[in-house]
Formats: structure tokens, C-alpha cells, sequence
């Protein structure tokens, strides 16, 4: 006797804050737009690289925001077709991408930081100032905006990391101009954007990472196949499994499959749904697809002899 289940349950909840999640995105996309118009031109005025750079990395904010709005629409479209987990990736995309403009701006700003550290350029350091404290409001504004997001979305996240480097980088730019004023050395406002420049690498190493991980179908932290294998096995009634498989289908959507060896005279269905509440319970995950059957089986000893990655009842690799 076997069994083969798979376990999917559809929550409503992902689809209501998904549409919270636009309309932050939305007013946020808004409100930066205005503001990186008004920066280029006050940038460009009193020559200063820290507000041009801080306008720069706000393009690249704004792109984020739109892709991140894009990204979000596309991932609430059920599944249908020939896209049986829906368009969920699209957000991951997106915040790769948003990964990879922060690195590739942040490359730009090195470049231009180390020009302007060996020729410095005058910058007027008081529009410089009051610019820069118009940005820490606004963006302030965005941050809290976004707070109220779903942030363990990663599309989300990335967005979010966009503002949040920003919001970093006008606080620099506020002090390089401060200084400035102070004591007349131009050269803190290249440094204000080295400082920017290191936010945005760390950042975008945050996106690139997780994104990559979820491409490559990564098993998700909290459920690594060398602790989800031995649940399994150890669990009473249960002699080995294998062909253990655990990945993220898109963020917070973790999957598993695997196949399950039982006790003869064990009840399959029994153990199944027992091992689908252990799963749920211990590591939050809700799409399986357990094939159970009984270890004297044909089908089970064929498989049992051959099949990769397989643990005994104790956990332990064979």
C-alpha cells in the first residue's frame, strides 16, 4: 500500500496586503519623483557631487519603486496556464534587479568620489545643506510609508533598502555640508558619498544574495533539509525517507518533497497527515508532496537501494 498526497493551502491574506503593499508603493513612487527633479536641479547649481549622487541613487530609487510596483501587480494574477505557481518570481526578479542597480550606481559614485578627492570642485555648501535636509524629510516620509509594508516580501525589501540608503546618504551629505561650512575643505563632500557609495554595496550584497539563493532553489533558513531530513525519519512509524527536496517557490512560499518509507502494517495515510502537521508546525511549510508507502513494497526496496539522500529512522545518512 502507498500513498501520494500534495498539500497546498491559498490564504487570502498575501492577496489583501499585496494591494496595501501597491498603494504605498504607489504614493511613494510619487512623492520621490517630485523630489529627485527638484535635487538635480539644486545639485547642479551648487556643483556639490554628494547631491548629485544622492539624486542619481533616487533615479535608481524610483526605478525601484516602479518595478516593485510592477512586480507586486504581476504576482497577485492567480495561477493558470502554463504558470502553475502564478507570476510570485516576478517580485525576486525585481529585486535582483534592484540589487544590481545598487551596485552598478554605487560603482559609478566610487569613480566619481576618487575624481573629485583628487580635484575637488567649489560646492555651496549652504543650498547643499538645506537640500539635504529636505531629502532626510521626504525620505522619512517614504521610510515610514513603507514600514507599514509587507517587508518580508523581498520585492518589498529591495524597494525599501532603496530609501533607506537614501535616507543614509542625505544625512552624510547634510554633515559633508555642515563641515564644509565649517571649516572650508571641499573634500567632505566626496567623502560624504564614499559613505553612501559602502551603504549601497552592503545593500544590494542583502538582495543579490537572497534573490540568488531563491533562484538556485535554496532551501529557506528555516527549514534546511539537514534538520527537516532527520523530523522526518525520526518521526514513530516512519523507517527512512529520501529524495528529500526543500526550495522557495518565490519569498515566504517554501516547498517540499520527498519520499517516505513506513513500518509494513503501518498506515500511510495516518503518517502522512501527521508528517504534514510536523512540517507546518515545526517549519512553516504548507505545499507538499509526500509519496508514503511501505518499506516491503516493490516500488519501496527498488527506490530504498538506490535513491540519493536517504536517512533512517534515527536521521542519520545512508
Amino acid at each position: 500500500m502507498r500513498g501520494m498526497h500534495h498539500q497546498h493551502h491559498h490564504d487570502s491574506e498575501p492577496r489583501v496586503t499585496g494591494a496595501v503593499d501597491r498603494r504605498l508603493l504607489s504614493f511613494s513612487f510619487a512623492l520621490l519623483l517630485g523630489f529627485m527633479a527638484a535635487e538635480v536641479v539644486f545639485g547642479i547649481l551648487a556643483s556639490s557631487l554628494a547631491l548629485l549622487a544622492d539624486a542619481g541613487h533616487m533615479l535608481t530609487d524610483a526605478a525601484a519603486l516602479a518595478l516593485a510596483l510592477v512586480a507586486a501587480s504581476l504576482a497577485a494574477k492567480p495561477a493558470g496556464g502554463r504558470w502553475t505557481f502564478g507570476f510570485g518570481r516576478v517580485e525576486i526578479l525585481a529585486a535582483q534587479a534592484n540589487g544590481l542597480t545598487l551596485a552598478l550606481f554605487g560603482v559609478w559614485i566610487v569613480y566619481e568620489a576618487v575624481r573629485r578627492l583628487i580635484d575637488p570642485p567649489e560646492v555651496d555648501a549652504a543650498v547643499v545643506g538645506l537640500v539635504a535636509v529636505a531629502g532626510i524629510a521626504v525620505n522619512l516620509v517614504i521610510v515610514a510609508l513603507l514600514s507599514r509594508a509587507r517587508r518580508k516580501s523581498l520585492n518589498v525589501r529591495g524597494a525599501y533598502l532603496h530609501i533607506a540608503t537614501d535616507l543614509a546618504a542625505f544625512l552624510g551629505t547634510g554633515l559633508a555640508a555642515v563641515l564644509i561650512l565649517l571649516t572650508g575643505w571641499n573634500r567632505f563632500d566626496p567623502l560624504a558619498s564614499l559613505l553612501v557609495a559602502g551603504l549601497m554595496f552592503a545593500a544590494a550584497w542583502s538582495l543579490l544574495r537572497e534573490s540568488g539563493r531563491i533562484f538556485l532553489e535554496g532551501a529557506p533558513e528555516s527549514a534546511p533539509p539537514a534538520d527537516v531530513g532527520p523530523a522526518i525519519a525520526g518521526h514513530p512509524g516512519v523507517v527512512e525517507t529520501h529524495d528529500l527536496h526543500v526550495w522557495t517557490v518565490t519569498d515566504g512560499f517554501p516547498a517540499l518533497s520527498a519520499h517516505v518509507l513506513v513500518q509494513p502494517g503501518a498506515d500511510c495515510h495516518r503518517i502522512r497527515l501527521e508528517l504534514e502537521r510536523l512540517l507546518h508546525e515545526r517549519f512553516g511549510i504548507d505545499h507538499t508532496t509526500l509519496q508514503v508507502e511501505h518499506v516491503g513494497s516493490a516500488r519501496g526496496l527498488e527506490i530504498g537501494r538506490s535513491g540519493p539522500g536517504r536517512r533512517d529512522r534515527r536521521g542519520a545518512a545512508r
